[in-house]
């Protein structure tokens, strides 16, 4: 169980798939009465999701929202735990001053914070300085999330300088930070590409480059933080599933032969996540609520992975032969994959094997995920 009040240091692993939605959109009803039971983390966008023109009638969207949902929650009728955390995307910095001046304390405290787009090291401490001036006016604890999806990211002469740049201002803010976040749709724009729906983002080569790059700044276990993993852009097409056939399916298998699990916006949403995974990425930026139950289960940690963390978090060092006796643990470079491991596990779960990650798909995780045993 979380909730916005939990530890940074666990709650930055929560999120899971981050439902993106136009500012403009009526939705706290259907998350209290239970119409949205996958969504661990959403974001109300007051930038590309809406029109310029309409960005006033957004902006009050959001705070009659949130004043409602406040109001839900002094009285009794939901949780505070029950509720996913909140985060607004600001179109720019000054509309985020514009906004934050509208700001009560009362719609602070059901926040978890705002979404920076077009975030340059030119921009940055704007955006934080700000950030943590209203951590101390409503005295709460309100998050950022950049994103880093701008030319100079995308661009090879000046990508490393500038995430330099940001690496050393970010520092000083660190207790501010939830996630790190990536533009995969506006780096691929720079070049004219788009991804098709049998194929990821890491097959496009200049965008897979920016990402190997922002992994290789902000995924540094030193640095220590939880770096996100870029949208998928196709929808379901709905129908149902025969959940005993899907279950007979080896799932990485499946995904690494191209062979048929569910349709091919969820195969290759699922693609896509194994590889964000295995590159670091925790969580992903979703689109559509019928993706948010695949990537929330696929953060969930097996029970040979968890085991082999539990190994490692508990010896002081050498190498030992994992608990199954099919792989070498070796103790101190694999502690922090073995921390974040630990991590996850705490977040969403331990199951036994493949065959419980796909009865989940079937039977989704809820708010708070717990894919137990």
């Amino acid at each position: 169980m979380f909730s916005r009040h939990s530890d940074h240091s666990f709650l930055r692993y929560c999120l899971g798939g981050t439902l993106y939605m136009p500012s403009t959109r009526e939705v706290m009803q259907k998350i209290v009465s239970g119409q949205l039971p996958d969504v661990l983390s959403m974001v109300m966008c007051f930038e590309d999701a809406i029109r310029a023109e309409d960005l006033a009638t957004g902006e009050a969207n959001v705070i009659r929202e949130l004043g409602w949902l406040a109001a839900q929650v002094r009285s009794g009728a939901v949780a505070d735990e029950d509720i996913p955390l909140i985060f607004l995307r600001v179109r720019s910095i000054e509309q985020f001053r514009s906004f934050a001046a509208q700001l009560t304390h009362e719609l602070a405290d059901i926040l978890s914070g705002f979404v920076f787009p077009k975030f340059y090291s030119n921009n940055a401490h704007e955006y934080l300085d700000l950030l943590a001036e209203l951590n101390e006016k409503h005295d709460t604890k309100l998050y950022g999330m950049p994103i880093l999806e701008g030319r100079d990211i995308a661009f090879a002469e000046t990508r490393r300088t500038e995430l330099l740049a940001l690496m050393h201002k970010l520092r000083a803010y660190h207790q501010y930070i939830l996630n790190i976040r990536v533009g995969g749709t506006d780096f691929s724009s720079f070049f004219g590409v788009r991804r098709g729906i049998g194929s990821s983002v890491y097959d496009i080569l200049p965008v897979r480059d920016a990402l190997a790059d922002i992994l290789n700044f902000f995924g540094r276990a030193e640095e220590d933080y939880v770096v996100s993993a870029p949208v998928w852009e196709y929808f379901l097409a709905y129908k149902r599933d025969d959940l005993e056939k899907v279950m007979q399916v080896d799932l990485h298998r499946a995904l690494r032969t191209n062979a048929q699990i569910l349709n091919d916006a969820i195969d290759g949403l699922l693609r896509e996540v194994v590889l964000d995974k295995a590159n670091g990425f925790t969580g992903k930026t979703v689109i559509h609520p019928s993706h948010l139950r695949y990537v929330n289960t696929m953060q969930v940690v097996t029970r040979e992975e968890y085991e082999d963390a539990c190994q490692i978090l508990g010896t002081s060092g050498g190498v030992i032969k994992s608990a199954k006796s099919n792989k070498m643990n070796e103790i101190n470079p694999h502690r922090s994959w073995a921390r974040r491991i630990s991590r996850l596990a705490d977040a969403y779960g331990v199951v036994e094997d493949e065959r419980k990650v796909l009865a989940l798909f079937h039977a989704g995780l809820g708010v708070h995920v717990n894919a137990a045993e």
